[in-house]
């Protein structure tokens, strides 16, 4: 049966009036991820290796320039179109969705979204040249781009200056530091890393953040430590190590200083981990129902569903996803630069909502499917360890978002107690 969207299938977003666009990678992302990915997500979590195999998929889609626009080869996706795409992939494996978005979000932050961002004319000719370099590797090349930014501080969201530095040199930058949790390591080709410009002087400042891309094959960069977590295992989030490593000025993905402005004016760059979440948050739900009605492929065909508190606990799943949908959709739909008070509180909600629900849906899964549901030939306690991941991730960890909106509500901009 058809769904009010057109598709045959209700988006992990829910219904919305999609365009015809959003339509089409919805149902590309549908695809791929129930014939392909979701079987491969057990491999991926028991083995915490990176998910080549989905990433060869994602690149003959065309899927690793979803956002890069139209004019440079890419498929020009939005933002909040990116954002119903990303759902949809982490409803099949959270592994993928994740490091997908650290790659995605390296050519929506240099295009759609630098597009919000103040620039000078100069800075504007100038990022506009540099960023064709990198949708052109994207697009032609098929290259990765991880985002690691991670120092375990504030820095990410703009609000301190990274440990990392970067110095000035002829032809380009020589970097020095450290990022930890740093996803697709060792599958990228190229690590797009935040870091703060070292002018000599002992005062750093968030202001001086340059966004370098940073080539795998560079000497002085370095991966280490080991990996073996909790959850989102395939995501290979290692440690990387730079020692005075040169980056050629062509590699800068924003000018001089523009990060530090970005991540004033486009809070919901921040929100884009949301995605693969909401997807989990699904895939719970749909697990649960398929395993109540026996239609599970390979278990015994044992219907669970006369049960009363069996369909209480599913109605209760279901409230809760629609409203993790409902503020999602609506914050993805409203999302750009220079958001309303308004706008920006409903943004860090509804990052809580979903980074928190995601796992108090799959709680509920496990409770209500019961002990065979822990098996891991079964899918449902991966997502329960993948989704209790995403409120420990930075720059908005869960206690960060109640700390911001408690603190943004009572204050405006510039009043303090006396």
């Amino acid at each position: 049966m058809d769904a009010p969207t057109g598709l045959d299938f209700t988006p992990a977003v829910g219904d919305h009036a999609f365009t015809p666009k959003q339509r089409a990678l919805l149902a590309l992302a549908h695809r791929l991820g129930r014939d392909k990915f979701a079987a491969r997500a057990a491999q991926w979590d028991e083995e915490a290796s990176f998910p080549f195999a989905n990433y060869d998929d994602l690149r003959a889609a065309g899927l690793l320039g979803i956002c890069v626009p139209e004019a440079e080869g890419g498929l020009g996706a939005d933002y909040a179109t990116y954002m119903m795409v990303g759902a949809e992939i982490g409803r099949f494996c959270g592994a993928t969705a994740l490091t997908w978005n650290m790659h995605v979000s390296s050519t929506m932050w240099t295009g759609v979204l630098a597009a919000g961002i103040p620039m000078t004319e100069t800075q504007r000719a100038e990022h506009e040249a540099r960023r064709k370099l990198h949708f052109r590797r994207v697009v032609q090349e098929g290259a990765i781009y991880a985002q690691p930014f991670s120092e375990g501080s504030a820095a990410a969201a703009g609000k301190a200056p990274f440990g990392t530095t970067a110095r000035k040199v002829e032809g380009g930058w020589l970097v020095n530091g450290r990022k930890i949790f740093a996803s697709l390591s060792g599958a990228a080709d190229y690590y797009g890393v935040l870091c703060t410009e070292d002018k000599g002087d002992e005062k750093p400042d968030a202001r001086d953040t340059l966004y370098l891309a940073v080539p795998a094959t560079s000497a002085g960069f370095s991966i280490s430590g080991d990996w073996n977590p909790l959850g989102m295992r395939g995501t290979v989030s290692r440690n990387l190590l730079f020692k005075d490593v040169f980056v050629s000025d062509d590699e800068q993905l924003m000018p001089r200083g523009v990060y530090f402005k970005g991540a004033q004016t486009w809070p919901a760059m921040f929100f884009t981990l949301a995605p693969t979440y909401l997807g989990l948050a699904n895939a719970a739900y749909d697990f649960t129902v398929s395993y109540l009605r026996a239609e599970v492929p390979g278990e015994p065909p044992v219907k669970r569903r006369m049960y009363p508190t069996k369909q209480i606990a599913v109605a209760q799943m279901r409230i809760q996803l629609e409203q993790m949908r409902a503020i999602f959709l609506r914050a993805v739909l409203e999302a750009r630069p220079n958001p309303s008070k308004d706008e920006r509180l409903r943004l860090y909600a509804a990052q809580y909502t979903v980074m928190e629900g995601a796992n108090d849906i799959a709680r509920l899964a496990i409770r209500t499917c019961g002990g065979q549901s822990m098996m891991k030939h079964l899918p449902l306690e991966r997502i329960y360890r993948d989704s209790r991941c995403g409120s420990l991730m930075l720059p908005w960890t869960a206690e960060l978002v109640l700390d911001r909106m408690g603190r943004e509500t009572l204050y405006e901009p510039g009043e303090k107690d006396e």
